[in-house]
């Protein structure tokens, strides 16, 4: 029987190694930043399509929070000539965003005129 602390110990690391075999289970494009790992099976879906294979594989979807994590994703989109879905999403404030759960963006890097509520930010 394991103890009290040793029990503590264990169950961090169980939930990593779940979330990398989740990650690698994708087997197209990994790439890591900021302490993230980042990837992608390249198929095209829709929002609610992509924030559940992202759940299902043990991770979430992308929110970059600095310009190393905003490149691993730039990445993607360059390599399968498309966009990519954040894990970001307009405030009740017109123009301005969120992280999924509420907390205001502590990073961004919006093209010129963007975010221009049109829709396609």
């Amino acid at each position: 029987l394991l103890g009290d602390e040793t029990e503590s110990d264990i169950h961090p690391l169980e939930h990593r190694v779940a979330r990398l075999e989740g990650v690698l289970h994708l087997k197209e494009i990994i790439t890591a930043a900021g302490g993230k790992i980042f990837a992608t099976n390249g198929k095209k879906a829709d929002f609610h399509t992509a924030l559940k294979k992202c759940k299902d594989a043990g991770g979430s979807i992308a929110t970059p929070r600095n310009a190393g994590e905003n490149d691993a994703i730039r990445s993607f989109v360059k390599s399968f000539n498309t966009y990519a879905y954040l894990g970001i999403k307009e405030s009740l404030i017109p123009k301005r965003f969120q992280f999924l759960d509420g907390t205001p963006l502590s990073y961004t890097n919006w093209h010129a005129n963007e975010p221009s509520g049109k829709g396609e930010e």
